[in-house]
C-alpha cells in the first residue's frame, strides 16, 4: 500500500513571535485533569451515542465524516473507528489510505492524551491488518492536537459526537476567554466551556447532519443558555433527549447532571425522551431503537414525543407529557403571579453575614439601625419559630446610607468590623460607602405579612410570616397587595408550586429542586376578586392547619382541574 497516498491536512502554522493566547493555549494543554474538565464516559454509552446518531455499521461510514471534538483517552474516537472498520470491510474498500481519509476527524487539546490516543489509533488500526507507515499516517492525519475552539477544521461533518469538558471561566486565562467571547456568541453569564462547544459542533454540520453529545443539563434551562437555546431553535432540531442524572454513565463517580443530547441540521419539530435507562448494552441498544425508528414509540417503552421544545431562548420543558400539558394549560387561562398584585423577591446579601448578623440582643446599636432575621433554620418546622437574630440596617428611610456621625452606636459596633467589612468587592469599588450591605435593606418588607421558601428542597415549603422578621438571603419571599396571604400559601402548598418550579427548574443532585425568583414568577394564578367567599375561606383554612390535602381539594376548585389534572398535580399520575 502506498503511505504517500493519503494526503497530509494542513495545520494552521505557529502564531509568530510571541502570543498571549499561545501561550494561554499552551498553559491549558499541559493543565490536569480537573482544570481541563476531563470526565471519561463508560463504553455502553459511547456506543449508546454512535446508536443515537446513526452511525452505525450497516451504513456507508466510508463516505461520512465524523468529528470528535475534545477526544480525550479515546472513549469517542476508538469504538467509532472500529465500526467505520467494519463498514470499510464489508463495503470491500481495498484501499485504506483512499476510502478511509477524510472519515475522521478528532481534536485534543492535552498534549499527553492526544499521544497516547494517536499510538492507540494506530495500533487498531495495525490489528485490522493495515500496513503500519499507513496506520501512522492515517492516525495523524485524523488526529489534530489543538484548542478545538481556535483550530482550523478541514470540512463539515454528518456527524459529531462526544463529551466537551466541563470547564469553569474562572479556570481558563483572561486572555483565552476573550478570544472565546470575540468568536462564539453563546457565551453568555457564567457559561461553562462546554457551551461554545456545542455551538460550533453545530456550526459545521452538514445538512441533515446530528450532534450527539452526553454534557450537563444545566443549560437547557439556566439563563445562561439561553443564547445557545436560541440557536437551536433557529436551523436545528432538538431530535432525541436521554435524561442521565442518577445514573452510572461515567467511568467515575462525579457530580454531574448528565444528559444526551441529539440535535439535528434539519426542520424537525418532534422531541423523544427518555429518563435515566438502566447503563447496561442490551437495554441502551433496545432504546436507541425505539428513540430512532420510524414508528411511533410503543406505550412500554418509557419513551415520549414532545413538539416543538425549542422556541427562541425559552426554558426547555422535558417532563411527562401529561405534566406539561397541565402547565400549558394554565399558562393558556392564567397569569403570571406578579401579575396578579404579587411581588416575588429574595432576602438580604449582606456579603459579611458575620459582621452584619448577630443574636439581635447582642447588636448594640441604635433600635432603628437593626431588624430582626428570618433565616432558613427559622422554618424548618414549616412555621416560624426565631432563634432570635437580627441584621444590621444601615440604610436610612429615603433608601441612602445613614451618616454614622448620626448614629454613634453603630460607628462604634462597624469601627472593629470595618477589615472584614471594607474587604468585600462591593466595598472596594465605592470606599466611602464602605459600610452598606450588597443588597439594600427595606424596613418595611419586615411589617408585611409574607410567604419564605427556602431555595433548594425536595417539595415546596412556603412558611407564613406574619410581619415581623425580614428574610436572609437564603429565603425567597412573596408579598401582595391584592392576594390573601394565607389564601395565597395554601396555593402553593398544593401541588401547583412544585408543578411549575420542577418544570422550569433544573434539577439538582437527589431531586431537589431550585424554589428561585426565576421559577416562582412562572406559577400562574387567578386573580383574586375572581375568588368565592367559600373557596377563600377553604384556602386560608387548609394553609393555617398545613392541611395538605385541603390545599389540594380547594386550589382543584380553583382552577377548575379535572380528576385526571388533579391526579398530576397530588403526584398520583
Amino acid at each position: 500500500m502506498n503511505a504517500s497516498a493519503i494526503p497530509t491536512l494542513s495545520r494552521p502554522p505557529s502564531l509568530p513571535g510571541f502570543c498571549p493566547v499561545q501561550t494561554a493555549v499552551d498553559q491549558m494543554a499541559s493543565a490536569g485533569i480537573e482544570e481541563r474538565g476531563a470526565i471519561f464516559t463508560r463504553r455502553e454509552v459511547v456506543e449508546f451515542i454512535l446508536d443515537l446518531v446513526g452511525y452505525t455499521a450497516d451504513k456507508p461510514l466510508h463516505e461520512m465524516q465524523l468529528l470528535e471534538p475534545s477526544f480525550g483517552d479515546g472513549d469517542f474516537l476508538i469504538p467509532a473507528i472500529e465500526r467505520l472498520l467494519i463498514a470499510w470491510h464489508e463495503a470491500g474498500e481495498p484501499e485504506p489510505s483512499g476510502a478511509l481519509a477524510n472519515t475522521i476527524c478528532g481534536v485534543e487539546l492535552h498534549a499527553a492524551s492526544y499521544e497516547g490516543t494517536k499510538r492507540a489509533v494506530a495500533e487498531r488500526l495495525e490489528s485490522e491488518g493495515i500496513a503500519a507507515n499507513v496506520a501512522t499516517r492515517l492516525a495523524d492525519r485524523w488526529l489534530l492536537k489543538g484548542d478545538f475552539l481556535l483550530a482550523e477544521l478541514p470540512h463539515d461533518f454528518d456527524v459529531v459526537v462526544g463529551n466537551p469538558p466541563y470547564v469553569r471561566q474562572e479556570l481558563i486565562p483572561d486572555i483565552l476567554m476573550a478570544e472565546y467571547r470575540a468568536r462564539y456568541a453563546t457565551i453568555f453569564d457564567r457559561a461553562d466551556i462546554y457551551i461554545p462547544f456545542i455551538e460550533r459542533s453545530l456550526d459545521v454540520l452538514k445538512s441533515g447532519g446530528e450532534c450527539g453529545f452526553i454534557c450537563s443539563d444545566r443549560w437547557m434551562k439556566n439563563r445562561y443558555g439561553g443564547p445557545l437555546r436560541a440557536k437551536v431553535s433557529n436551523g436545528f432540531h432538538l431530535r432525541t433527549f436521554v435524561d442521565m442524572v442518577g445514573t452510572a454513565a461515567f467511568n467515575e463517580d462525579v457530580v454531574a447532571y448528565p444528559a444526551i443530547t441529539v440535535i439535528a441540521r434539519d426542520d424537525g419539530s418532534a422531541t423523544r425522551v427518555a429518563h435515566k435507562p438502566d447503563i447496561d448494552a442490551g437495554i441502551l441498544t433496545k432504546l436507541a431503537c425505539e428513540l430512532t425508528g420510524d414508528n411511533a414509540p410503543g406505550p412500554a417503552s418509557g419513551v415520549t414525543v414532545v413538539e416543538n421544545i425549542a422556541f427562541r431562548s425559552e426554558p426547555w420543558l422535558l417532563q411527562g407529557s401529561k405534566q406539561l400539558a397541565l402547565v400549558r394549560r394554565l399558562e393558556a387561562e392564567f397569569e403570571p403571579i406578579e401579575q396578579v398584585g404579587c411581588k416575588v423577591g429574595i432576602g438580604v446579601a449582606t456579603g459579611a453575614d458575620k459582621a452584619f448578623i448577630n443574636k439581635f440582643t447582642d447588636l448594640d446599636v441604635e433600635p432603628s439601625r437593626k431588624l430582626p432575621l428570618a433565616m432558613t433554620r427559622d422554618i424548618l418546622s414549616g412555621h416560624v419559630e426565631w432563634r432570635g437574630y437580627g441584621v444590621i440596617n444601615p440604610f436610612g428611610d429615603d433608601g441612602k446610607l445613614v451618616d454614622l456621625n448620626d448614629f454613634p452606636k453603630l460607628a462604634a459596633y462597624l469601627e472593629p468590623r470595618r477589615a472584614k467589612i471594607a474587604g468585600r468587592h462591593v466595598a472596594k469599588k465605592s470606599p466611602a460607602r464602605w459600610f452598606r450591605t450588597i443588597d439594600r435593606i427595606y424596613p418595611e418588607l419586615a411589617k408585611r405579612e409574607k410567604l419564605l421558601i427556602p431555595d433548594i428542597k425536595g417539595k415546596a415549603q412556603i412558611v407564613f410570616e406574619g410581619g415581623k422578621l425580614y428574610p436572609h438571603h437564603n429565603l425567597y419571599f412573596i408579598v401582595s397587595d391584592e392576594w390573601e396571604i394565607r389564601a395565597l400559601q395554601a396555593v402553593l402548598l398544593s401541588g401547583i408550586a412544585r408543578l411549575f418550579v420542577a418544570t422550569y427548574s433544573t434539577k439538582m443532585r437527589g431531586g431537589f429542586l431550585r424554589f428561585q425568583a426565576q421559577y416562582l414568577r412562572r406559577i400562574r394564578l387567578p386573580r383574586w376578586q375572581d375568588v368565592g367567599d367559600q373557596l377563600r375561606s377553604d384556602l386560608s383554612r387548609a394553609a393555617a392547619d398545613l392541611d395538605y390535602k385541603g390545599c389540594n381539594q380547594a386550589v382543584a376548585k380553583l382552577y377548575r382541574l379535572t380528576e385526571a389534572e388533579t391526579a398530576i398535580l397530588t403526584g398520583e399520575l
